[in-house]
């Protein structure tokens, strides 16, 4: 289990497949009080053919360190591992928060990046009015209830029941000072006015029964994008473990070129 000191944290990642492997790596980012683990399928398949980057972002899973304040700061954790890796061009993967970073990194370092994957994430943080009241008494509720509803919410009808519980116990674990700093950084990105300048071939999938981040919104930001492609799948939010081997399937046509 490598790690790398940042800022005062260490920042657990996973560096696995052939490095002559096919094409160019490619980097997982988790989302908000989730973990590196949410890329098991993903990783799994795609690493007996090229190599393959996850980390756990600061404050989740093994990774320690407090919060940051801005979705720039966090993508700023995501490249000094790419930097202290060595990997000068990749493939960025991002679920909800991890998408934003992955923008974030798109925007400031286009060179770097090959293609670009958005998983149930946005441009703008704007909230439906059942998540706005639910994050605006989230201060007045026992935070594992807090943390319960938002995972609750985030998952299809029709999800195993004892799954949501575990991944409810998992985010519980994440401290409270983290996951109210990042949620802050989330509300307050934004930057679906510079989505023009992303000519990065992308690909957006999404959820269909995401409340957390309605499938309409996404719908606005593709229409910003210079070159992308849009897919929506038969899942909630957590898409990466609901609907495992269909996203692994999209992600892997993406990045071969595959119709």
């Amino acid at each position: 289990m490598p790690q790398l000191e940042v800022d005062g944290a260490a920042l657990t990642y996973d560096d696995e497949g052939p490095r002559e492997g096919d094409g160019v790596p490619l980097v997982f980012i988790h989302g908000w009080t989730a973990d590196r683990h949410r890329w098991d399928h993903q990783v799994e398949h795609f690493a007996r053919k090229r190599r393959v980057v996850r980390l756990d972002l600061r404050g989740h899973g093994e990774s320690d360190g407090s919060g940051r304040s801005t979705v720039a700061e966090l993508a700023g954790d995501v490249l000094a591992v790419l930097d202290h890796l060595e990997l000068d061009r990749f493939v960025l993967v991002g679920h909800s928060m991890g998408g934003m970073i992955a923008q974030t990194l798109t925007l400031d370092h286009p060179e770097r990046v090959e293609r670009l994957v958005l998983v149930n994430s946005i441009s703008r943080m704007t909230y439906s009015r059942g998540r706005g009241l639910l994050m605006a008494v989230s201060t007045l509720v026992p935070f594992k209830l807090f943390v319960a509803a938002n995972i609750q919410r985030a998952f299809a009808p029709g999800y195993p029941r004892e799954k949501i519980r575990e991944y409810v116990g998992a985010s519980a674990g994440t401290p409270r000072e983290v996951v109210m700093t990042c949620y802050g950084a989330m509300r307050s990105f934004d930057v679906l006015d510079r989505l023009g300048e992303i000519s990065t071939p992308t690909l957006l999938v999404h959820g269909y029964h995401d409340v957390q981040l309605p499938v309409s919104q996404m719908l606005r930001m593709a229409k910003a994008y210079p070159d992308a492609v849009v897919r929506i799948v038969d899942a909630g939010h957590e898409l990466p473990v609901e609907k495992p081997a269909e996203l692994t399937a999209l992600v892997d046509r993406f990045v071969t070129d595959q119709p």
